[in-house]
């Protein structure tokens, strides 16, 4: 009989992940079918979608609390199909809000659970630990430093690599896009993708940017949005915003390639600092937030550094401006020495290779559909 695996994945960046390791498993075992939670790309690797991303991507409390019937309702009614169709195991793909409650109602059902990407339990959350052991059969991690953090328990973690690794060597083997540059030296904008980022992070990095071109008159500047719904944000941003750069331009769904032809960048803190680390692209990491959610996070997080290339590093690779050091005047002179051939920027590109190196080689969904194919006994 042909095996089944139940996958949620409840984000645009899950559905990706989620989609890579079904088309690894089926270019092996393309009797082996999935079903769950996903989107566009899961449905395109063949699985079929009860509930798509659209319906599950929220962010915040008070947005979760709104819907929170809805996401009850979603909740019991996945319970319920995996009972019925008792799949051979289930694929759970980041989203931890949701995923870890469901792991455990999983476990009690004697169901196989297989985590994808480890929740920031390391982070915050610690106490999550000894939880995530109980309920996961097996976690796949995509951080070099993520096994370690569960040592003492009898949670069997893999490293798999980090799935960008793959993404990023694409754009850097492929043909050089024509983008709108409008002279040199070209510096990449990434002030987020999310309204509440975009609408702090923006501000301080565009008025950077302008006192750089002040300081540079030839200085070009590009706004990378991964989509046309974040640019729509990032323009009624810049409508209240003055002191900007005069040589700009937006460029949709093209960061990779903003990032392989920048000299330097402005980036929100996130997964956008490891795109901008493997395209090899020196970085300064800024991160700002409302001030009580800034407040609660100082008491919640345990790690030393908030951009991810500084974690995986293990020190400061690229400097961190976070909450009031994100100033625009703070941003320009810390930005000016990547620049120019300077022992700041031999160091950061030292530091970013290191990174690079550590997040291990391509194949990322290849491994983790090994160890899945392992679990199903295939």
């Amino acid at each position: 009989m042909s095996r089944t695996v139940l996958v949620i994945a409840g984000e645009v960046s899950g559905d990706q992940r989620a989609a890579e390791v079904i088309r690894a498993v089926r270019a092996q075992h393309p009797d082996i079918s999935f079903w769950g939670i996903g989107g566009p790309e899961m449905r395109a690797a063949g699985a079929e979608t009860l509930h798509d991303i659209r319906e599950m991507a929220v962010m915040g409390l008070v947005e979760v609390l709104r819907r929170y019937f809805f996401f009850r309702r979603v909740f019991n009614e996945m319970i319920a199909v995996a009972v019925t169709k008792k799949p051979d195991a289930v694929l759970l793909v980041d989203y931890p809000g949701f995923n870890l409650r469901f792991a455990a109602q999983m476990k009690q059902r004697g169901i196989k659970v297989i985590y994808y990407i480890c929740p920031q339990v390391w982070a915050w959350h610690r106490s999550r630990i000894p939880k995530m052991a109980q309920i996961v059969d097996r976690l796949l991690a995509i951080f070099p430093f993520e096994p370690e953090v569960f040592t003492g328990t009898n949670l069997k973690v893999d490293f798999v690599g980090h799935p960008l690794v793959d993404v990023a060597q694409a754009a850097r083997n492929a043909s050089p896009r024509s983008l709108p540059w409008q002279g040199e030296p070209c510096i990449a904008l990434l002030p987020g993708s999310r309204r509440q980022e975009i609408e702090r992070i923006l501000p301080p990095i565009w008025q950077a940017a302008g006192i750089m071109q002040q300081q540079n008159p030839n200085a070009s500047f590009i706004l990378a949005a991964p989509s046309e719904a974040v640019a729509k944000i990032v323009r009624a941003t810049l409508a209240s915003l003055s002191n900007g750069p005069t040589k700009w331009e937006l460029v949709i769904d093209q960061t990779r390639a903003v990032l392989r032809q920048a000299r330097a960048a402005l980036v929100a803190s996130g997964t956008a600092t490891l795109e901008t680390a493997l395209m090899n692209c020196p970085m300064l990491v800024v991160y700002k937030t409302s001030l009580p959610t800034y407040l609660i996070g100082r008491q919640l997080i345990r790690v030393n550094h908030i951009g991810m290339v500084n974690l995986i590093a293990g020190r400061t690779v690229c400097p961190e401006f976070i909450q009031h050091d994100a100033t625009p005047e703070k941003l320009a002179v810390a930005l000016t020495p990547l620049l120019g051939e300077t022992t700041e920027r031999a160091a950061q590109l030292t530091g970013l290779a290191e990174v690079a190196t550590k997040l291990g080689a391509p194949g990322a969904a290849n491994r983790a559909a090994d160890i899945l194919l392992t679990e199903l006994g295939a």
